[in-house]
């Protein structure tokens, strides 16, 4: 992948199960034998910088490190790497206003798996304090939420009441979540920390989604309530902003406009340009590769498909198109893939068939 693509320096984010030691220790093998600057985004802070950035941070070693909590910059300097704070963002590509869909059509709705296990287990995190603000006063006055995402079904506990199985709707793959932002209504959208936002905050309004959220100084820090979406402090605020704002549609459509503008500065376009502009200045890429930011990119998959025959996927192309073409069902094509969607990316390499 190096050698092919010859980048400027390498990037790894957050948490998965790609994270094992094996790999972190290829990882920094190769990165020195490229003699190749690696930059590590956690965005798992400021939960997890104890258990996992900083052990990830020591097998690593990367020349620099951007943390979703402005706070955590100066615990990776200690540690004798440059840090910078780096927030989330949206993909404009992905989030963006579309036609309503009516099949995701709501007056009000959520799109947020439950985590019913994390919230047992810490019972001072602030994702409670959304749900008893934001959920709960609408569930007890039996106003519908319509939820996408997982484990709502697990929630009574933390609720005080069952939410109807009508109301919940599991599982939607990330793709397709502007499509609920662009036909409801009403967007819910919790917070998990009261000064960072979560990414959905962007997303949402990327979409072009009204959005009614926590009162917190990280909310206030980014947008202004009443202008590019709305805020609640307490239970009889939720109730009070989504009576309102359910019968101002007026208002409701200038906020969503205005909200668009205002969230134009956190595209991951520009957040590029940030991480650019941020290892220039601390020395880890040359000055003179500033055109490279002013450059449109291109997207590269790098895939081990040995044995078996392939194809890349073309401007226009579909899977019903290539299905067509290669004589086998969207069905086979999407499991011999593990596509959860029929959507198919420009140049993205698909398999076909075993040799």
């Amino acid at each position: 992948m190096i050698e092919s693509f010859r980048p400027d320096f390498a990037i790894t984010i957050g948490w998965g199960e790609e994270h094992t030691k094996d790999k972190q220790i290829t990882i920094r093998e190769q990165m020195a034998k490229y003699n190749l600057p690696l930059v590590y985004w956690a965005v798992e802070d400021p939960a997890y910088t104890d258990v996992w950035s900083i052990p990830l941070v020591k097998t690593i070693q990367p020349d620099f490190v951007f943390t979703l909590s402005p706070d955590k910059a100066d615990t990776y300097k200690q540690l004798g790497i440059p840090s910078e704070h780096l927030d989330f963002g949206f993909e404009e590509s992905l989030h963006h206003p579309i036609s309503c869909h009516p099949e995701f059509e709501a007056e009000i709705a959520i799109v947020a798996n439950a985590y019913p296990d994390i919230l047992e287990k810490y019972p001072d995190h602030f994702r409670h304090q959304s749900l008893e603000i934001l959920i709960k006063p609408l569930l007890k006055a039996n106003v519908r939420i319509d939820f996408w995402g997982a484990n709502w079904d697990r929630m009574d506990d933390y609720l005080g009441v069952k939410i109807p199985k009508d109301w919940i709707h599991g599982f939607l793959n990330y793709k397709e979540a502007n499509k609920v932002y662009s036909s409801s209504k009403i967007i819910l959208g919790l917070q998990n920390y009261p000064d960072l936002l979560t990414q959905r905050t962007y997303e949402i309004l990327g979409s072009g989604g009204f959005l009614l959220t926590m009162d917190t100084p990280g909310v206030r820090r980014n947008f202004v309530p009443g202008k590019d979406l709305e805020v609640s402090l307490t239970p009889e605020e939720t109730i009070q902003k989504v009576k309102f704002y359910l019968n101002q549609s007026e208002q409701r459509v200038e906020i969503q406009r205005q909200a668009q503008k205002s969230v134009e500065a956190h595209s991951y376009t520009f957040r590029a340009h940030q991480i650019i502009n941020s290892l220039m200045e601390n020395g880890i890429l040359p000055k003179n590769r500033a055109h490279a930011a002013k450059e449109k990119g291109e997207i590269s998959f790098f895939h081990s498909f040995n044995g078996y025959e392939t194809y890349k996927v073309q401007k226009g192309d579909t899977l019903y198109k290539i299905s067509k073409e290669f004589a086998i069902s969207i069905e086979e094509l999407k499991t011999l893939n593990l596509l959860d969607t029929d959507t198919l990316l420009e140049n993205q390499l698909i398999k076909i068939r075993k040799k």
